[in-house]
């Protein structure tokens, strides 16, 4: 019998080399991939490059506070925190998967004694045993590979999920520090306003007083100013919203958790250089783990169809027991056997050709999921890419409009001084010219926040990536 079982290991061996699991390729997209972005000539397509460092995008902003709070992100974020356990966890579980392709070895051993009160001494006396045993189940059809398979593709997917976690994070505190700083702009923009229509006011006051100008003068302008103030109460409030949105990415209670404003603060737009490849988003966290749960889907069919086949086990046991301590280990008190051990289900009712099916199903939502992500990476990027070009050309028209309007406001405020209009017209002078100005330091930031976008659409930069 032991040396059936001898002669059988090669062929158990031989017949481990089979999988029945499908052979994986990255599913196809449902239309070509474009080779140009149609927002931006001179985009053109590349290999596909997910392992290159993206390295510290913010730093394209040009703001250290930023990178200080960006390096807290990736310490203290809880969202990352979470998503890093969760990775940890699936590594673990390949591991655990992997562990069954050895075999299970487990070690006993007992001493007993035993006494009586009788005269007879076969009822008392002491007895030791020691035990070996291993268990191992040939990975035959390739059903505990592809439980490993699976189980490393998941964990490919959940480290792609912690990249996406960080960088959703870091895009997060960038898009609220930006719009934080963009309101501290306004702030000063409004702040300054106000000491002008105060010394408006005091113009009108005074020329009522000189019986030039008549009362409703002076409630316009009270009106303006205070329209003025009232907007730098809701400033302030927006402000402290966005604080305390950054406080709680960085990890810390929005309570004690403060950014002072920077008088000297002005907006870096990142240069967006041309010719970059098409493929860039194939960098996506969110593409990247889509394509990994396919795969995971994929060796589940195989685990799942290696349950049509008949599963073999190896067993093998040693055990020893002496009356003497120093006798457990002689030779002639060892006893050892060795098994194989075979199972096949004959009938299931079907129940195995719905787990195969199920399995099949799986596959094709995940496949689905992988090219839907695909394409809104791409559309993603299309408006991204519009977006920074369209800003760029409406911050220089607001800027024209700006200057233009900030003359008209000073030529109208000094015609009525002369008397040449009325105040009217100096209110509706001095509403646009706020406005223009509040519009341009929104543009502003808004043409950061749309590079911030595309940054994120990009799956972390341009950087690193050749044409």
């Amino acid at each position: 019998m032991t040396a059936r079982i001898l002669t059988s290991l090669p062929l158990l061996a031989l017949l481990a080399a089979c999988s029945t699991t499908p052979a994986y390729e990255t599913p196809k997209l449902a239309s070509a991939t474009p080779a140009t972005w149609k927002a931006l000539d001179g985009w053109k397509a590349a290999s596909p490059s997910d392992h290159v460092d993206r390295g510290d995008w913010w730093t394209l902003l040009g703001d250290p506070q930023l990178d200080a709070l960006a390096q807290r992100v990736k310490v203290n974020n809880q969202t990352i925190a979470s998503a890093e356990a969760a990775y940890r966890q699936a590594r673990a579980l390949v591991k655990e998967q992997r562990a069954s392709l050895f075999p299970a070895i487990d070690l006993s051993g007992s001493a007993t004694k035993t006494g009586g009160g009788g005269a007879s001494s076969s009822s008392k006396g002491e007895r030791y045993q020691a035990g070996i045993g291993a268990s191992w189940e040939p990975d035959v059809w390739g059903r505990i590979r592809g439980a490993v398979n699976n189980a490393k593709a998941s964990a490919q997917a959940s480290a792609a999920d912690l990249a996406a976690a960080e960088l959703s994070a870091q895009g997060e505190l960038a898009t609220n520090y930006l719009g934080l700083r963009q309101t501290d702009a306004e702030i000063a923009l409004v702040q300054a306003t106000v000491e002008g229509y105060q010394r408006s006011l005091k113009i009108t006051q005074n020329r009522y007083d000189a019986g030039i100008a008549p009362r409703s003068d002076v409630l316009q302008a009270q009106t303006t100013l205070a329209n003025a103030q009232s907007t730098l109460e809701g400033l302030a409030q927006t402000r402290a919203t966005y604080e305390n949105a950054v406080a709680v990415l960085v990890g810390e209670p929005a309570s004690s958790f403060t950014i002072a404003a920077d008088p000297n603060w002005s907006a870096t737009v990142p240069e967006i250089p041309v010719g970059l490849p098409s493929t860039l988003l194939e960098r996506r966290p969110d593409v990247a783990a889509a394509e990994r749960r396919v795969a995971a889907a994929n060796a589940e069919i195989g685990v799942a169809r290696a349950a049509y086949f008949p599963t073999f086990t190896l067993t093998g046991d040693g055990s020893s027991s002496a009356t003497k301590l120093g006798d457990l280990f002689a030779a002639s008190t060892n006893t050892w056997s060795l098994g194989l051990a075979a199972a096949q289900t004959l009938f299931d009712a079907g129940a195995r050709k719905a787990q195969v099916a199920q399995a099949r199903a799986s596959y094709d939502a995940a496949a689905a999921d992988y090219r839907q992500t695909a394409l809104e990476a791409f559309q993603d990027v299309e408006n991204q890419l519009t977006a920074v070009r369209v800003l760029e050309r409406q911050y220089a028209l607001l800027q024209t409009a700006s200057t233009a309007a900030d003359q008209t406001e000073q030529m109208l405020l000094n015609q009525y001084r002369a008397g040449q209009v009325a105040y009217t017209d100096v209110v509706t002078a001095q509403a646009s010219a706020l406005s223009a100005r509040r519009e341009l330091a929104t543009a502003r930031v808004s043409r950061q926040a749309a590079a911030v976008a595309l940054v994120q659409a990009l799956g972390g930069g341009w950087t690193g990536v050749k044409e």
